[in-house]
């Protein structure tokens, strides 16, 4: 009993951290790597042989130096969107090298699949980030971008801390995560679009169309609805064709 106990135990946990890393690489690649690395070389946590690689001093130590860069560039607006594209390069892979870690001492199979999740949750969690710093950043003072880069570097510190500690836990609330991003991620990407249709627009390019939510129409001004077109009122339309025939003068007739 106490044998299943264990399995199950070493089972969830490696589900979460499997998950997590994937999802933590998105967010913030170096904090995770530096928090999962000081965790296994202290002997706070046993990573699995795949993993034993960021407990190398060297790793920890450049994953610090990391995480400080982008500490800062994280706050700054524009900065922080330039870093992310950048990072785009970066992320994705980095979460599918980590999940498919987990299992270097199993099948092929499991690795791969390890990589397809891991590498999943990065892009998905990357472009919601990305995406709503590009919203964040119309906005002109900086406190909004400060706030969002500290929830960011919170959120993955006590992630990594749930799937080490509470494993089940982590996972359910992933599963929340994932299910608020498929209502939330469409919205993001049409405030993106119309951003840069802004941009565009200033450069000479075509003015950029307001934003809709569902069928009806809503200005690009907040609280001002977009002007529907009227209907024709027949009586008006009436007493003016008769007006234009009376001012009309009759032809003779041959």
């Amino acid at each position: 009993m106490t044998g299943n106990f264990m399995d199950m135990a070493e089972l969830s946990t490696l589900m979460a951290i499997t998950l997590g890393v994937g999802w933590a690489s998105g967010i913030n690649l170096y904090a995770a790597v530096l928090a999962l690395g000081l965790a296994g070389s202290t002997g706070y946590a046993d990573l699995p042989p795949g993993l034993e690689v960021i407990e190398n001093p060297l790793v920890i130590a450049a994953a610090g130096l990391m995480y400080l860069v982008e500490f800062c560039a994280d706050k700054v607006p524009g900065v922080d969107s330039v870093w992310d594209t950048l990072h785009t390069f970066i992320r994705l892979p980095a979460g599918a090298l980590l999940a498919a870690g987990m299992f270097e001492d199993q099948s092929i199979g499991l690795e791969l699949a390890a990589a397809m999740v891991g590498g999943s949750l990065a892009a998905t969690t990357h472009a919601t980030k990305a995406g709503s710093r590009v919203l964040i950043n119309t906005s002109p003072e900086p406190f909004s971008n400060w706030t969002a880069s500290i929830a960011e570097d919170v959120s993955v510190f006590g992630g990594v801390w749930l799937m080490l500690n509470q494993p089940w836990v982590f996972v359910g609330l992933l599963v929340v995560f994932l299910l608020l991003l498929v209502w939330l991620l469409p919205k993001i990407w049409r405030g993106v679009k119309f951003v840069f249709a802004k941009i565009r627009s200033f450069f000479g390019g075509p003015p950029a169309q307001p934003l809709t939510a569902g069928p009806a129409a809503t200005s690009s001004i907040p609280g001002q609805p977009i002007a529907q077109p009227q209907a024709a009122d027949p009586t008006r339309t009436a007493s003016a064709t008769q007006s234009s025939d009376s001012s009309t003068p009759s032809q003779p007739q041959p």
